[in-house]
């Protein structure tokens, strides 16, 4: 079992000064592929940029789990990834493609990738590797990424396996992005 998640979130009070608004779990958690999958903790998201700021308004209401940040918007979330076992790529290309559009996603599968989940994305993602090791697959090649390091993920395809035997945990905030011309799927 993973180390729990906590999410604190600071608002103002009525006359304006800082506080905590909230202090616990985030409210969205999934396991997408079964027990042995990987478990999304849906920090928060911004549905515009610039973000608003307002005394005490919560995370902007979203039904389940959505890949994509909402459009001008960002989202983070924390990914626990459990060591490969083998089912990843061992499921047929139309149960990704249903994992993929439980999350809203289904668009953004690669057509064939060297690994069953890379996908690319019309976002900038900052990833920080928090606990344990992953692979970075990317079209041209791989890379080892551990605790500390941090990737800028520029809507490329792309996809993470965990070939440790030990589960990581990396962190992504996801940013609202446009393919230059030319340059989208």
């Amino acid at each position: 079992m993973a180390k729990a998640v906590r999410r604190i979130v600071t608002g103002h009070d009525p006359q304006g000064r800082s506080i905590v608004q909230e202090d616990g779990p985030p409210a969205r958690v999934a396991t997408l592929g079964g027990e042995s999958g990987t478990t999304f903790h849906e920090l928060w998201n911004t549905s515009s940029t610039p973000a608003a700021i307002d005394r005490a308004s919560g995370e902007p209401a979203e039904a389940g789990i959505s890949l994509l940040p909402p459009a001008g918007g960002t989202r983070i979330r924390i990914l626990d990834i459990p060591p490969d076992d083998g089912s990843v790529d061992a499921l047929p290309r139309e149960a990704v493609r249903a994992l993929f559009e439980a999350i809203g996603a289904g668009h953004a599968l690669a057509e064939d990738p060297p690994h069953p989940l890379m996908h690319r994305t019309e976002t900038v993602d900052y990833a920080i590797v928090l606990e344990g090791e992953l692979i970075l697959i990317l079209d041209e090649g791989e890379t080892i990424v551990r605790a500390g390091d941090v990737v800028v993920q520029r809507g490329t395809s792309h996809a993470w396996a965990n070939r440790s035997n030990a589960s990581a945990r990396i962190a992504f905030v996801l940013v609202d992005g446009k393919f230059e011309q030319g340059l989208g799927g």
